[in-house]
């Protein structure tokens, strides 16, 4: 059985780990270099860096910002923000990235994600979706929540899937910072849609959180902020409980 993973997100602006709480009151964290060291010792294992306004700003993603951080760890780096090519792909896996994150991007020129998956393979293409409840129904949002794109996120996890996505940052907008748990019902809707690994994003609050959501079958990963940053929730901790409840889960070294 795969081991399921603990992923922390670094989402960056300005230079800085920022969070918030359903996108919205933006507060300052700690410098994404330092804060990657740590978790890159605590076990994570993986991280996801963010450039959280390289969208909606329309600029390239933070290289410097990455190249320091893919310096001083060791374990996958994901990063995204301001994808739009194959161009930008190519800078971010010279800068130390192992998988890069397709959003708004994607949603704008669909064929970035076949041409991607061609090029340097399904692994390392990942397809990030913000996504909200509108009239029901589960719509993909674009820069950083901002933009409603009419699109149903279950059909839009599809399309990546067959166009060579290799995994699915699924996060919910309505669940995002509310420490209130995973949002289990969409989680559990897009698990039965997809077959790639999904990863799940927003409204992380404890322990058991992570228990219930390894509990639906195809999640392969718990993504999380705030109870990381803020030293809510140790990442060593969580795995021992993990693992006493019978979840298959990589071990912690320190």
């Amino acid at each position: 059985m795969l081991t399921k993973r603990i992923i922390p997100c670094l989402d960056v602006r300005g230079g800085r780990v920022v969070k918030g709480v359903n996108f919205k009151d933006i507060k300052d964290v700690e410098d994404p270099v330092e804060l990657a060291e740590f978790y890159n010792k605590k076990g994570a294992d993986e991280l996801v860096f963010y450039d959280i306004t390289a969208s909606f700003e329309d600029r390239p993603l933070f290289i410097d910002i990455l190249k320091a951080a893919a310096s001083e760890i060791f374990i996958p780096l994901t990063v995204g923000g301001g994808i739009s090519t194959i161009d930008d792909f190519d800078r971010v896996l010279k800068a130390g990235a192992d998988k890069v994150s397709v959003n708004s991007g994607a949603l704008k020129n669909p064929s970035l994600i076949s041409e991607a998956a061609k090029k340097y393979g399904n692994q390392c293409v990942v397809l990030s979706m913000d996504v909200k409840r509108v009239g029901g129904k589960y719509r993909v949002f674009a820069k950083g929540g901002r933009e409603d794109t009419g699109r149903d996120a279950l059909e839009w996890a599809l399309f990546g899937e067959r166009n060579g996505a290799g995994e699915i940052v699924l996060n919910s907008i309505d669940a995002d910072g509310t420490k209130l748990g995973f949002d289990l019902p969409m989680l559990s809707d897009m698990a039965r849609t997809v077959t790639v690994p999904i990863i799940a994003s927003g409204g992380a609050g404890k322990a058991e959180d992570f228990k219930e959501l390894f509990e639906i079958p195809g999640i392969d990963a718990g993504l999380a902020a705030g109870i990381f940053h803020f030293r809510e929730t140790d990442i060593g901790e969580l795995k021992r409980y993990l693992s006493s409840h019978g979840i298959p889960i990589r071990p912690v070294n320190n």
